[in-house]
């Protein structure tokens, strides 16, 4: 269940298109037979959406370029390179970054990094409303006696 207080301010579909494609790219990397996981955590300022694979890991210096336009790492070419460095500037375009974490020998997680919105501020009563004769408070449930 998400938490109501945990609120980023985003563009619905630049941030779906962007977790789309990391997930894609995940399941097109995951070895056969392994997992691909999707995980949020929250800190008090940061909302960290990531999904983590497990393609085997990353070639040296894979971390550092994979993010360029038209760059691949991996052994699967079928794409054109733009996924991750549209990925990154969906991140930029929402106030945030996009993070790559190799896991040498396992595989690799990918995060987007948003900042987090303060809550809105909740109304402050000075008095709750009190029942009057039969009348009950609201929120409460209205019942008849006969």
């Amino acid at each position: 269940m998400a938490d109501p207080a945990v609120i980023v301010e985003v563009d619905r579909p630049i941030l779906a298109a962007a977790l789309s494609n990391l997930l894609h790219n995940a399941f097109k990397f995951t070895r056969r037979g392994s997992t691909v996981k999707l995980r949020a955590t929250v800190s008090p300022s940061r909302v960290l959406l990531e999904v983590e694979d497990e393609c085997g890991g990353l070639p040296t210096g894979g971390a550092e370029t994979m993010l360029l336009p038209f760059v691949q790492v991996g052994r699967d070419r079928s794409g054109v390179g733009l996924g991750l460095a549209s990925c990154m500037k969906a991140a930029t375009s929402l106030g945030g970054e996009l993070h790559v974490r190799d896991v040498p020998g396992h595989g690799c997680i990918f995060t987007i990094d948003l900042p987090r919105q303060p809550p809105p501020p909740t109304p402050i009563h000075a008095r709750e409303a009190k029942p009057k004769g039969g009348q009950l408070a609201a929120g409460a449930m209205n019942a008849r006696t006969t």
